[in-house]
């Protein structure tokens, strides 16, 4: 099973890290020549984890996304969703034919607002059944310091599921499977719109009690939405543990209370090293929009996705004011005291 990454920002080169620690030979992708020799020569990429170092001879750089795909059996997209239309239209409608594609973006694709799956689906007619998401509670930061994490891999298809799952598991990083395709990765949307309310109440000066209410409250919230659209394991207290739980961590039943939907929201909302909550913190400060962006220098996936999200739930009629909320302070002007405002009326 040989990988390739499309993507070399922070998540891409963790996923590089953990694929070349396990002894894997990669094919990666990267938009600059520059960047690439820099990889090459120095060992480490210079813009993002640049802690990370690795064994170049594990590794094919190239600009050409159609070569690390015709070249590799399992594709990790590892690119913002913002960016990931324009690296679809260049290529080839059967590019994709006999592969394994594993989507490793916590975004919509921005104007079609679905799911990867569905335009890899609609456009390269890409099974479900060959589909993977790979999600966390896991910031790329950790995986640089080799700092204990666990990544969720989930996919229709149980066995091969469980062979990529065990291609990148080692001793920093234990792996989780599941099925839930769709409702993972609606977690991983929706928990980064969170993390900027969150972000935004840090900046509004906001202390730790009314966090907890909010981050519990936009929980329930998330819960609401995946209901909404028929997702199952949103249960609390109630893991079926399997037979194979007892020796290790890659078979059991998962619900809502498990990493990748409740400890990826908890993480996002409150560690130092998401983006998403630095973003909204610096919207609560008073920047605006654009100014938080170019401040950062890094994309925020939960500013596209609040409107993605605030457009697909005009169909799905789910009650969510706190993600609403946040829509309405980035793309509609309502400044954050008074989205906040009402937000505080709406907690339970």
């Amino acid at each position: 099973m040989t990988f390739g990454i499309l993507g070399s920002g922070s998540w891409g080169t963790a996923l590089a890290k953990i694929l070349t620690d396990n002894g894997n030979a990669i094919y990666w992708w990267n938009r600059n020549e520059a960047t690439i020799s820099q990889i090459k020569n120095r060992r480490h990429n210079p813009h993002y984890l640049s802690a990370a170092y690795f064994d170049v001879s594990k590794l094919t750089l190239t600009t050409n996304a159609s070569e690390v795909i015709a070249n590799s059996d399992c594709i990790v997209m590892a690119v913002p969703s913002a960016y990931i239309a324009d690296i679809l239209k260049g290529l080839d409608k059967n590019i994709f034919k006999g592969k394994k594609i594993i989507n490793a973006i916590k975004g919509i694709v921005p104007d079609k607002n679905v799911l990867l799956n569905d335009v890899l689906q609609q456009e390269f007619d890409v099974e479900l059944k060959n589909y993977f998401a790979v999600l966390g509670p896991c910031h790329a930061e950790e995986i640089a310091a080799e700092k204990l994490s666990y990544l969720t891999f989930s996919g229709v298809d149980v066995e091969t599921t469980h062979e990529i799952a065990m291609r990148f598991k080692n001793e920093y990083l234990n792996t989780v499977e599941n099925h839930d395709i769709y409702g993972v990765q609606y977690a991983a949307v929706l928990k980064n719109i969170y993390a900027i309310g969150a972000g935004i109440a840090h900046g509004l000066d906001y202390g730790d009690n009314f966090l907890s209410v909010l981050i519990a409250n936009s929980a329930d919230e998330m819960a609401v939405f995946l209901r909404k659209v028929g997702i199952q394991n949103i249960q609390v207290g109630s893991i079926e543990h399997g037979q194979h739980r007892i020796v290790n961590l890659e078979h059991y039943t998962t619900n809502y209370a498990a990493s990748v939907y409740l400890g990826d929201l908890l993480v996002t909302c409150y560690s130092l090293y998401s983006r998403n909550r630095t973003f909204g913190n610096m919207v609560g400060k008073g920047y605006s929009v654009k100014s938080a962006q170019l401040e950062m220098n890094m994309v925020a996936e939960g500013y596209n996705a609040s409107k993605c999200m605030y457009l697909i739930n005009q169909k799905i009629k789910a009650e969510m004011p706190i993600a609403e909320t946040v829509y309405k302070i980035l793309w509609e002007q309502l400044s954050a005291e008074e989205g906040f405002k009402f937000i505080e009326t709406e907690l339970v």
